[in-house]
């Protein structure tokens, strides 16, 4: 494998799926296990009628919904914007010690997004990642 091959040395999963959101989501669960590091990309399209729209990471030991936190600001590599803005990406690391994340986007005021918020996992246990 070559240095730069990034195809095989890192893991994905979405935890929130492309879509025009109108309401708060939470994402889908996202196991950390067997990865050392992770990051999550939150993307945005349109933003319609003034959407505010405002997104987190969550943590957990469980898979249970209930069980889940907000990740505190130092276990967060970089920070989440206050409101979402249109056509952008905004990549947070995260540093906590808990096995599954998941994304949430708040909506508090306005219309909707386009929005998706993705994991990428990194520093695999084994290489190549499938």
């Amino acid at each position: 494998m070559s240095l730069r091959d990034l195809r095989n040395n890192l893991g994905a999963a979405e935890s929130v799926r492309p879509a025009v959101h109108a309401d708060s989501v939470t994402g889908e669960i996202v196991d950390t296990r067997g990865f050392d590091s992770a990051m999550v990309l939150v993307q945005t399209g349109a933003i319609a009628g003034a959407g505010d729209f405002t997104p987190k990471l969550q943590h957990s030991d469980t898979t249970t919904g209930g069980d889940f936190t907000d990740v505190e600001a130092a276990d967060l590599l970089g920070d989440f914007p206050v409101i979402l803005t249109a056509n952008g990406v905004t990549r947070v690391g995260y540093a906590g010690p808990k096995r599954y994340l998941r994304a949430v986007l708040t909506k508090n005021g306005g219309t909707s997004i386009a929005a998706s918020a993705s994991v990428v996992l990194g520093h695999p246990h084994q290489r190549p990642v499938a």
